[in-house]
C-alpha cells in the first residue's frame, strides 16, 4: 500500500477511513472501541485507544446517526 499523499510505503492506515500513511503523514488520536452502561452505577464507561492511527483528512463526524431501520 502506498501513502495516500506522497506515494511513499505505507506504515499504516486511518483507523476511521483506511487511507495509507507513511511516518510523516500519519497522526495519532483517539478512537472509541466500545461503550459500555454500568447497571450498577447507572453511567457510560468507554473503551478507547489512545494513539489510533488517522491520516488527517477524514472527518468523523462528532455525533452518532440515527439509523431506525436497524432497531
Amino acid at each position: 500500500m502506498l501513502c495516500w499523499f506522497c506515494a511513499k510505503a505505507a506504515r499504516g492506515s486511518c483507523r476511521f477511513c483506511g487511507r495509507g500513511v507513511c511516518e510523516d503523514h500519519a497522526r495519532f488520536g483517539p478512537y472509541l472501541l466500545q461503550v459500555n452502561r454500568s447497571e450498577s452505577r447507572r453511567r457510560a464507561e468507554a473503551l478507547v485507544v489512545e494513539d489510533a492511527v488517522q491520516c488527517g483528512t477524514c472527518r468523523p463526524r462528532p455525533q452518532p446517526i440515527p439509523m431506525p431501520e436497524l432497531d
